[in-house]
């Protein structure tokens, strides 16, 4: 069994070190550099996931690291902790507050805590598996939202799509009474929190779920991808998150043109 009072202390000791570093640089003036697969980086996203493996060197030594900045390591260690030093970039160097750092202590493939740190807003969603989920301390619950016509949905395409990608979120476009375009991490925890009912994304890389798993599931929502598979290390970047099981199917369904 995972000691999960450890692993949720080590958790949030490594938002604590992530928050002033993040809120340091958040709208400072910063040098862009653009990564191999295009996306932005800046010194605050390295310097956020350095302190954060120093936090680790000296937590959690013989645990694996598998880091967005700075690579894998030791992935076959009982714990690996999955880090995304500032989900968001495009978000962060523009000035606003939605980016957020994720946090994830991964066991046998299974997220069994995750964090979405917010700097800029102060926020803190936790959940464990198994003992629920909570934002700054206070428990949280999804809603009870069960017809996607009613739901509050953020909808988070990303080029390049395949044909099918595009058609799903064609089948999604319109629904619910809100529909709005949503990237990073925000939403996820809103949706956590009880304020949003589904979240689609595509293109996802595990540093960018993995932390959203026991947040969602911890407060009674559903996240998998489009097929309906468990999240983890291994898998693809489509993903489908909803605030119940109910609600969770009949996204599914109209993801598959069912």
């Amino acid at each position: 069994m995972p000691d999960l009072d450890r692993l949720e202390r080590i958790a949030r000791a490594l938002a604590d070190a992530a928050r002033p570093i993040a809120r340091r640089h958040f709208r400072r003036p910063l040098d862009v550099e653009t990564k191999a697969d295009l996306s932005p980086v800046t010194i605050a996203d390295r310097e956020v996931e350095s302190a954060m493996r120093r936090v680790l060197a000296d937590m959690a030594p013989d645990d694996g690291i598998l880091g967005e900045e700075e690579g894998a390591s030791r992935l076959d260690a009982g714990t690996v902790w999955v880090l995304d030093p500032i989900d968001g970039t495009k978000s962060f160097i523009t000035g606003l507050p939605l980016f957020g750092t994720l946090i994830a202590a991964v066991q046998g493939a299974r997220p069994v805590v995750g964090v979405i740190e917010v700097p800029a807003l102060e926020e803190r969603y936790v959940g464990v598996e198994g003992r629920g989920a909570a934002f700054d301390g206070s428990p949280m619950r999804t809603s009870a939202c069960g017809r996607l016509d009613e739901a509050v949905v953020y909808l988070a395409p990303h080029e390049p799509m395949t044909g099918a990608q595009r058609a799903a979120f064609a089948r999604l476009a319109g629904i619910g009474r809100v529909n709005r375009p949503g990237y990073d991490c925000y939403p996820y925890a809103q949706l956590a929190a009880g304020h949003v009912d589904v979240v689609v994304e595509v293109g996802l890389q595990p540093y960018d779920h993995m932390a959203l798993v026991p947040v969602i599931e911890g407060a009674g929502g559903r996240i998998t991808d489009w097929d309906g598979r468990r999240l983890g290390l291994g898998s693809g970047g489509d993903v489908a998150a909803a605030a119940n099981p109910a609600l969770h199917a009949a996204l599914l369904d109209r993801l598959a043109g069912r």
